[in-house]
């Protein structure tokens, strides 16, 4: 006999009377043997016809997350039925939950019923499954709207270089350039579609590769105004003398791309660019003059795929390129956000970056230290 279970029901979070146990070891009708086995690796529960444990093994105890002296004699908490497979929902003391693959068979022992439910936790593979399943439906969007995006640029290509084929011979050399122009655009709107996609899929992969180096921001800026054609003149620019950042330089780039080119797309000229040195980060402020963000869209600014409404109805846009700036940003060390500009209208959109590599924490006292060499090859 043990003591009756503790007040509030058994693991199955169901309350129940307590009921005489038989000790721990092999019950049999002389037909069936069962053994609760203490080095199985599955959790192994008899349960008799009212519902209560009667023998369970370390396996179940652990899972359970509770002693096996508190398990036997409470009630199991979940329906078994011979010969079939289920999923329960375990949630342990502490809070935690599992999931729990449950198989079970009947027998007869010493003229009583059992049911032995073998019980395994497949926690991981379920998050795993709902983990791959979430990463398809990502993938299914993805490709999506990419098929969205891709269809308007390559529908004006066609359009112009049909009109060039068909009617090129009576077109003015005015209207040929303006022509290819067109194509131009298009096409550099092309690459930046899959220039963010490649990115996207980059960040989804996890695998970015990051390699800060140090960058003169001011050369790295005025580099980067170079590839903006006519927009350049309408930027302003203010760094301090000298200042670096610790970043990797095809990651900083592509940040800063995003930022003008949302400022272009999404704001009114001027544009500025203001870098500032605050304590062991360097930050970068994009600004410009156009009617800012609605309050309201400010948590969902960064968020992969969204766009405010004007942005949808007034502009083309991917949905990703502030969501790849804030993971680009992350992954270096740094962060990005948003600032309203209050006085003068617009919108500000910041990058925090590193200054130098990060400070390596002193050795405590007293603990070694392993050998920068140490597992190198080197003697």
């Amino acid at each position: 006999m043990t003591d009756p279970p503790p007040a509030g029901g058994g693991p199955g979070g169901e309350r129940g009377s307590a009921q005489p146990c038989r000790s721990p070891g092999v019950l049999f009708d002389g037909h069936t043997s069962v053994a609760v086995v203490s080095g199985a690796p599955d959790g192994i529960v008899a349960v008799d016809e009212e519902g209560v444990i009667r023998l369970c093994n370390p396996a179940a105890a652990e899972l359970f997350g509770r002693p096996a002296t508190e398990l036997v004699g409470a009630p199991f908490g979940f329906p078994v039925v011979a010969e079939e497979a289920a999923e329960i929902d375990l949630v342990l003391p502490s809070g935690a939950a599992r999931v729990v693959d449950m198989r079970v068979t009947a027998t007869n022992a010493a003229g009583e019923r059992l049911h032995i439910a073998t019980l395994r936790d497949v926690t991981e593979r379920r998050s795993a499954e709902r983990e791959l399943e979430a990463a398809l439906e990502r993938q299914d969007a993805v490709v999506a709207v990419a098929a969205h995006e891709l269809r308007g640029p390559l529908a004006a290509i066609s359009v112009l270089a049909h009109t060039l084929r068909d009617a090129g011979a009576r077109l003015t050399e005015e209207q040929r350039t303006d022509i290819a122009e067109r194509v131009i655009e298009r096409t550099e709107r092309l690459q930046t579609l899959v220039r963010r996609r490649l990115t996207a899929a980059r960040i989804d992969a996890r695998a970015t590769h990051v390699a800060p180096q140090p960058v003169p921001v001011l050369e790295f800026v005025l580099e980067r105004l170079a590839e903006l054609g006519e927009h350049a003149a309408q930027v302003d620019v203010s760094c301090p003398p000298g200042a670096v950042a610790y970043v990797d330089r095809g990651d900083f780039r592509e940040m800063l791309v995003n930022y003008l080119e949302n400022a272009f797309t999404y704001g009114r000229p001027p544009v500025g660019i203001h870098v500032t040195e605050p304590a062991a980060h360097l930050e970068v402020r994009v600004r410009d003059h156009g009617p800012g963000v609605p309050p309201d869209f400010v948590p969902r600014l960064f968020r992969r795929f969204s766009r405010a409404p004007d942005a949808v109805r007034n502009a083309e846009g991917t949905g990703l390129g502030l969501w790849i700036v804030r993971a680009l940003a992350r992954a270096g060390g740094g962060d990005a956000w948003y600032e309203p500009v209050a006085a003068e209208g617009g919108a500000a959109f910041c990058l925090r970056l590193r200054r130098g590599p990060p400070v390596q924490e002193p050795p405590e006292e007293g603990r070694l230290t392993p050998r920068s060499d140490e597992g190198s090859g080197r003697c």
